[in-house]
């Protein structure tokens, strides 16, 4: 595609940004003893327009993680052209699932089994399946979704009847914070329910991926094991609204 000044320089701020990051997560990785090819980056695209997810796509941004269904769907309709692979990473209510089943790649949220059973069949009737994620509500507040820990064990039985959901592994939300330790502790906390799912999950089921971490902990994250950051701020900048107008509980 062709640029203007503007769309030049926009191109250039997010090549910039995301080759920082990019460093960032190889740097972490050193920290921790790992291999940074063991982390994926997922690029956070919410309230991002279609047109700048354009330009991010020609600077190298094929995957794109959005945590509204509807703002996802209007995207993905636009920019179908591009093959973009699209995660839904937000909280999912039954009656959209039949949009998701028709486009998204990955789900990272599933915390509801009358969610797993409605996308589930949403999808067979697309003729799709599609990567899931569990979602843990590690950090125990009221407001965020998400599994309480003692429930994934008893959750996670159910899933092997649903064919068209591929269990991937475990996605959290850390505590808003600036206390590291705090942060820490969700981290390790699903560290371990991950190495509990590995030893008793029913066969079929993987739980070698941890999706945590976003723009101000993933470094944090990576240290205790993650293999899927989501990242938005550091890549495309600050939002126009807070982030408790995305994510419940934050702020």
């Amino acid at each position: 595609m062709e640029l203007n000044e503007e769309q030049q320089q926009q191109f250039n701020d997010i090549k910039n940004n995301l080759a920082t990051v990019k460093q960032r997560i190889i740097d972490a990785c050193k920290k921790a003893g790992r291999d940074p090819a063991s982390v994926r980056l997922l690029p956070v695209t919410k309230t991002v327009s279609a047109e700048r997810l354009r330009i991010a796509f020609a600077a190298g941004v094929d995957e794109m993680g959005e945590n509204k269904i509807q703002e996802a769907r209007e995207k993905s309709e636009v920019m179908a052209d591009l093959g973009i692979k699209w995660a839904i990473i937000g909280h999912l209510q039954t009656n959209k699932a039949k949009y998701l089943a028709r486009f998204a790649n990955e789900f990272q949220a599933l915390d509801s089994l009358k969610v797993a059973e409605e996308l589930d069949k949403r999808l067979q009737n697309e003729g799709r399946a599609i990567d899931v994620y569990v979602q843990v509500n590690s950090s125990g507040e009221e407001s965020k979704f998400g599994l309480p820990p003692e429930a994934v064990r008893d959750f996670v039985q159910h899933l092997p009847q649903f064919s068209s959901l591929r269990i991937k592994g475990l996605m959290t939300l850390a505590i808003f914070s600036t206390d590291h330790d705090r942060v820490r502790e969700c981290f390790v906390k699903m560290r371990n329910i991950q190495a509990m799912l590995r030893q008793e999950a029913p066969a079929g089921l993987s739980f070698d991926e941890l999706s945590m971490g976003m723009s101000g902990d993933y470094e944090l994250a990576i240290e205790e094991g993650a293999t899927v950051v989501r990242v938005g701020q550091a890549i495309f900048g600050k939002r126009p609204l807070p982030d408790s107008h995305y994510w419940p509980g934050l702020g």
